[in-house]
């Protein structure tokens, strides 16, 4: 066995409570309890299918039922495809983790039920596996053989192989043969064949399962191939990190899913020359992230993220971690991690220290990256948070929303990034993913195409927080070395140049949005909050206006024409928060509901509306309890100053020089 010798797995055993085992085999009940059901042909789909596509949420995967799928929000049922299909990629993905963790169980119990299943697996799969025919068409993605893309491949054969690995001894010299070529090495050769040219997080786990394999079959073309090629893991280290250490997609969740490959492949290669861990970029990418925990305890949901995967639950990397490279980074990883929950977890026991130091969990913190493009400012004594994106185009995961926001109060969102939900659910692509649903400029309610923000200036004290950055549509589109579908308007957005200056002051936050406007497109610079629309009194009920993501959006309404305006919302649990507007010209709001994630509920959606050729717009967010700030007056010429009336009276004159990046405050 490779994972582990002999000497390791009488520690792991002495170490493995009867609890961990019950959990264990919990885990796997529904391949125990069943028999061995492998598909005959490659009938399974894509498991990002199996969303309801009202609510965004994963339907309930039935063993008994593969022909009928549930929402579990409402019961709704579905049937055919694209549905079925999934449900046997979800059969797959089972029958692959139970090929691990049975074959686990099996070393760490000696019962022959374990071994006897994953015997059955591996020997079904390499029955077929050969014969499978290749199939795909998922958005990005090449073929599958098992599963409709190479990603799927490589996550079962990963499994697959580490199960082999941990019950080779027992099987006879015929079966060890039939399941490492009909499945592993056809597996192998298959990835090798279908990895792509590009930079991407899939293939971090394609490079890593065809290692993996490489590894346990000793076949060293497969490890050359995975670690040392172009596009291998070196080459993705190399060329796919800021140098920072944020993984170039810009979203945690596939930062993590690429890590996640990797240590996969280090827990195998960790005391062998082919370890990993001499690259520079290993360490900063594990560690660069958990600087970016809000004041809430998770991650931002930037880009590409499915809700859940925004929590820190990572123990299956930090464990690991902390053995080998301990340091207090990591301790607070795992403290965070394990704040409410039980250590007793399989990744404790295989690959954790005996105790873990004393550490306090993750504290939200500020921190400004020039190059992975995130800005966080902390303000501790009220416990707010905002976060400015300006970060570079990074490709299919990415989302179309250069110079966005997140804004919490007292470590509750209250302006969110929604993330995403299931790719093969229709909120995906026709809602979550588009400019129009963050919190940034929208043009002609069309996707921003794409673009690398420029930051003009930065400057920190103990009293503010400055963060000038601008986006301009008459430069060069962004580059990425990764596949792309155009699914953004470059004619919209022609000849647009948005600059968006933030002001973090103690409760507040003070934007300044200008936008050069040639064509006099419809501007929208939109804001979603958490909470209810109140003060309404100088609006209007009208039938929605937009086409697009927002077309869903319910209860529209629109302002009277004006140069300011005063925006109030109702916050569950906390003070009202209120928006204070003003525009060079006078300019409208449109405002209504539309779906949060997961779309259970909805947000609360407001549109500062203009097509001036120069549209400049002063935004005041108040996070106060008082809720007692407002403009006295704003001049908008060269420069701009504002007269804020802040609460007991005080007043606060702001000025800031577009052209040196100088801010004044009296």
């Amino acid at each position: 066995m490779l994972q582990f010798s002999n000497s390791e797995i009488q520690i792991i055993k002495a170490r493995a409570s009867a609890a961990m085992i019950k959990t264990l085999r919990n885990n796997n009940d529904v391949v125990l309890n069943h028999d061995t059901l492998v598909p005959q042909t490659g009938i399974a789909t894509w498991n990002l299918y199996y969303f309801c596509p009202e609510h965004g949420v994963r339907l309930t995967w039935d063993r008994e039922k593969p022909k009928s799928h549930c929402c579990p929000i409402d019961g709704k049922e579905f049937t055919g495809e694209p549905y079925d299909g999934a449900w046997w990629r979800w059969l797959n993905g089972l029958n692959a983790k139970a090929s691990f963790d049975l074959g686990l169980l099996w070393q760490l119990t000696g019962d022959e039920l374990y071994l006897d299943k994953v015997r059955a697996i591996l020997l079904e799969y390499a029955k077929y596996y050969p014969d499978y025919e290749e199939h795909g068409g998922i958005p990005y993605n090449g073929p599958g053989k098992a599963n409709a893309q190479t990603l799927c491949e490589a996550n079962c054969h990963l499994d697959f192989a580490r199960g082999y690995d941990f019950v080779k001894d027992q099987l006879s010299k015929e079966q060890q043969q039939y399941i490492e070529d009909r499945l592993l090495r056809e597996g192998a050769e298959f990835l090798m064949k279908h990895r792509t040219d590009q930079l991407h997080n899939h293939e971090m786990k394609i490079n890593a399962t065809i290692g993996v394999i490489g590894l346990i079959l000793d076949e060293q073309s497969y490890i050359d191939f995975a670690l040392n090629t172009q596009y291998g893991i070196h080459y993705q280290l190399d060329h796919g990190c800021t140098s920072e250490g944020m993984w170039y997609e810009g979203s945690i969740h596939y930062h993590y899913y690429a890590l996640q490959a990797l240590l996969n492949f280090e827990k195998m290669a960790c005391n062998t020359p082919y370890s990993v861990s001499n690259n520079p970029n290993f360490l900063k990418m594990l560690k660069f992230p958990l600087s970016l925990v809000l004041n809430n305890g998770e991650f931002p949901r930037l880009n590409d993220c499915i809700n859940g995967q925004q929590k820190l639950t990572h123990a299956h990397l930090f464990e690991f971690a902390q053995r080998q490279y301990p340091c207090d980074l990591f301790a607070k990883a795992l403290a965070s991690i394990y704040q409410n929950i039980s250590r007793d977890n399989m990744d404790a026991l295989l690959y954790g220290v005996d105790e873990l130091p004393n550490a306090q969990p993750l504290a939200c913190q500020s921190i400004h990256t020039k190059e992975a493009g995130v800005t966080l400012a902390f303000d501790e004594n009220n416990n707010n948070a905002l976060l400015y994106k300006h970060a570079p185009y990074g490709g299919e995961h990415d989302h179309y929303d250069r110079l966005g926001i997140i804004l919490t109060r007292q470590g509750k969102e209250i302006l969110p990034d929604l993330g995403t939900t299931g790719y093969g659910a229709e909120l995906h692509y026709g809602y979550y993913k588009n400019t129009a649903t963050h919190n940034t400029l929208t043009v002609n309610q069309q996707n921003q195409s794409p673009i690398n923000p420029v930051l003009k200036y930065y400057q920190k004290s103990d009293s503010v927080t400055l963060i000038d950055a601008e986006v301009d549509w008459n430069q060069q589109p962004a580059q990425v070395d990764s596949h792309t579908i155009v699914q953004w308007d470059a004619q919209s957005y022609q000849q647009i140049k948005y600059r968006r200056v933030l002001i973090w002051l103690e409760d507040m936050l003070l934007e300044l949005n200008t936008v050069e406007n040639p064509h006099q497109q419809q501007l929208d610079l939109t804001y979603h909050i958490r909470g209810t629309h109140k003060h309404t009194e100088h609006s209007s009920n009208i039938s929605n206006p937009l086409q697009g993501p927002l077309a869903r959006m319910t209860q529209t309404r629109i302002s009277e024409l004006c140069q300011s305006h005063q925006l109030i919302y109702g916050i569950e649990e906390q003070v009202d928060y209120s928006q204070h507007i003003w525009s060079n010209e006078p300019s409208k709001v449109l405002q209504g509901y539309a779906p949060d994630n997961p779309a259970i509920k909805d947000l609360a959606y407001s549109l500062l509306r203009s097509s001036s050729q120069q549209f400049n717009a002063v935004v005041l967010h108040d996070l106060s309890q008082q809720q007692s700030h407002s403009f006295q007056s704003v001049i908008w010429d060269a420069n701009v100053s504002c007269c804020l009336n802040l609460s007991e009276g005080r007043t606060l004159n702001l000025t800031y020089d577009f052209n040196s990046g100088a801010l004044t405050l009296i």
